[in-house]
C-alpha cells in the first residue's frame, strides 16, 4: 500500500495543472448542462438572473448562529447565482425553473472532475510485463465502471435546480422528477443524497487507488524483471 501511495503522489505531482484545469473544466460543464437540460425540458430560455451576495451572507450565518456546526450547515447552502425563467401570467411573475449556482456544489463536482481526470492520467500508463496483462486489464475495466457509477451519482446529488412544481426548492431530486418521476417520490428520495453521494465517493476514491495500484504493481514487476534481463546479459 505504501508503494501505492507514493506513486499515487508522484502522478499527482507530475499532472497537478492538468488535474486542476480538469476539475474546474468538469465543474462549470456540469453547470452548462443542467441549464441545457432545463431549457430542453421545460422548452423555453432563461429570462432573468440574480447574484447574490455570497460572502456577506456566509458570514452573518456564522456570526448569528451559536452553533459552528449548524452554521456549516447552513452557509454551504448558501447560493451565488440563480438564472432561471419567469412567467409573468401571474402578476409579478413567478419563477417556473431555474438553476442554483451553490458554491459547495461546484466544489463537489469540481472534486468529481478532479478524480476521474487523475483516474484519467493514471489509466495512460500500460502494463509492462505480460504476466500481468490480463489481470491489469480486469482491474482497469472494473476500476472504470465503479468509477462511472460513483461520478454518476456524485454529480446527480450534486445538482441544484428548481421546479414549480416541486415547491420551488433547489434540490438534486428536480432532476429525477424531470425524468417522469412522480413529484411525491422524489421529494421523498432527497433525504438520501448525503448517502449517495458519498457513496459515489467511496466508489470513484476505490477506483483512483485500485488504479494505482495496478499500475504501481506493474511498475515494479517492470523493473525487477529489467534487473533481472540485465544481470543475464552482464554474466
Amino acid at each position: 500500500m505504501s508503494q501505492t501511495i507514493k506513486y499515487l503522489r508522484s502522478v499527482i505531482n507530475q499532472k497537478k495543472w492538468q488535474i486542476l484545469v480538469g476539475s474546474v473544466s468538469f465543474a462549470v460543464l456540469a453547470q452548462l448542462f443542467q441549464l441545457l437540460a432545463l431549457m430542453v425540458r421545460f422548452g423555453n430560455t432563461p429570462n432573468y438572473s440574480t447574484t447574490y451576495n455570497w460572502i456577506g451572507n456566509v458570514v452573518h450565518v456564522f456570526r448569528s448562529t451559536p452553533s459552528f456546526m449548524d452554521s456549516i450547515v447552513i452557509a454551504k447552502e448558501e447560493w451565488l447565482l440563480e438564472i432561471g425563467y419567469m412567467n409573468y401570467d401571474y402578476g409579478h411573475g413567478i419563477s417556473e425553473w431555474s438553476l442554483n449556482v451553490i458554491p459547495s456544489r461546484l466544489l463537489a463536482l469540481g472534486l468529481v472532475g478532479a478524480l476521474l481526470m487523475l483516474l484519467y492520467c493514471l489509466h495512460q500508463t500500460r502494463a509492462c510485463s505480460a504476466s500481468t496483462v490480463e489481470n491489469s486489464r480486469m482491474l482497469r475495466r472494473l476500476s472504470l465502471g465503479s468509477a462511472g457509477v460513483g461520478a454518476l451519482l456524485m454529480s446527480t446529488t450534486a445538482a441544484a435546480m428548481s421546479w414549480v412544481v416541486c415547491c420551488a426548492t433547489p434540490s438534486w431530486v428536480v432532476g429525477l422528477a424531470m425524468l417522469g418521476l412522480g413529484v411525491s417520490t422524489s421529494l421523498a428520495l432527497e433525504d438520501k443524497g448525503p448517502l449517495l453521494f458519498y457513496g459515489g465517493l467511496a466508489l470513484l476514491m476505490t477506483a483512483v487507488v485500485a488504479m494505482a495500484y495496478s499500475q504501481s504493481a506493474n511498475q515494479g514487476q517492470s523493473t525487477e524483471f529489467g534487473f533481472q534481463k540485465t544481470t543475464l546479459l552482464e554474466n
